[in-house]
């Protein structure tokens, strides 16, 4: 072989290999951004655009077709007096892989209620889901709030949940998606014009902007993302526009886990002590460790989503005299 050809051909691998290296230890560098989803009141009251049976359909397709192996659901058992077909819907949801957990029995706020009246419902929820097929040991509390500044309550359900040994299931990305469906279903009573695009197009990019805000947070205050959890609802918006969630999701790079391995991460074991406990358990941590706010996401103000959605969804210029 002629040698300048050789050489020629040497140099040729040697910036090739260097340039695999490279985009090998970039690739490695970039922080891995994982996530899982999380569906909560199921079964939910009816909505503005499918039946009940329609929108769980639509729903397991939507993570099926997404490749989301496991999403996690938060249950009310109390809602199947009114919702008979609610125990098949979530029988189907455990059959195509997710996992059911509880929300307590009637939904109740904590913050307005007795502290055993709160544990009782609790254990009535339990009671219905213990030794159901797809069963976790996770709690979620209502509207997130964990007792508000009442510390006494919030470290009596602390220890009501170590007792039924129940872990807490927190969130860590949230974007107020119940927000915009009862927008939704609000301007569809009132007959008004829906630009059904510009709404799904504000739905993800309020989670993206969500899912942004939270992780950056989240760097700020452990120095890493962790596993993150994404509150939504079992919805009818929410299941409209989940395909171009999960997709838009995917091409900023989030990398989509089961909620077995998201609620592994050592933030798992985190009892934040802050002056109001609710919302997301980044925003806690970050408070707690001294971060100034706002630790949380902007839109999850409902006054700034609601001029979002009156101007871009209905085409309102101002807010409409109450």
């Amino acid at each position: 072989m002629n040698l300048a050809l050789l050489r020629s051909m040497l140099m040729l691998f040697a910036a090739l290999s260097s340039g695999a290296l490279a985009a090998q230890e970039a690739a490695e560098a970039a922080p891995v951004k994982r996530i899982a989803l999380s569906f909560d009141d199921t079964p939910r009251f009816e909505g503005a655009l499918y039946s009940d049976d329609e929108r769980s359909i639509r729903l397991i397709a939507a993570l099926h077709d997404g490749g989301v192996k496991q999403a996690a659901f938060f249950i009310n058992p109390g809602r199947l007096s009114e919702k008979p077909g609610g125990k098949a819907r979530i029988a189907a949801y455990v059959a195509a892989g997710h996992v059911i957990a509880n929300h307590t029995f009637s939904h109740p706020q904590l913050r307005s209620m007795d502290t055993q009246e709160y544990v009782n419902d609790i254990a009535r929820a339990a009671e219905w889901l213990n030794g159901r097929k797809g069963y976790r040991p996770w709690f979620r509390f209502p509207f997130l709030d964990e007792g508000g500044d009442d510390k006494e309550k919030r470290d009596a359900i602390r220890g009501a949940l170590d007792r039924f040994q129940l872990r807490n299931g927190y969130v860590t990305i949230d974007a107020s998606d119940w927000f915009f469906d009862a927008e939704l279903s609000k301007a569809k009573r009132a007959g008004k014009p829906i630009n059904m695009v510009a709404l799904k197009e504000l739905f993800v990019e309020s989670h993206l902007g969500a899912a942004a805000a939270y992780d950056g947070i989240a760097m700020d205050t452990l120095g890493r993302s962790p596993a993150h959890i994404m509150l939504l609802h079992e919805s009818d918006l929410t299941v409209l526009a989940l395909p171009d969630l999960i997709q838009a999701l995917k091409a900023d790079g989030w990398e989509f886990i089961t909620a077995d391995e998201a609620y592994a991460d050592p933030i798992a074991k985190e009892m934040p002590d802050v002056p109001f406990s609710q919302g997301t358990i980044i925003e806690m941590m970050a408070w707690e460790r001294g971060m100034p706010a706002p630790r949380w996401y902007e839109r999850n103000n409902t006054r700034i989503a609601g001029k979002l959605f009156r101007e871009l969804v209905l085409n309102e210029t101002s807010r409409p005299k109450e």
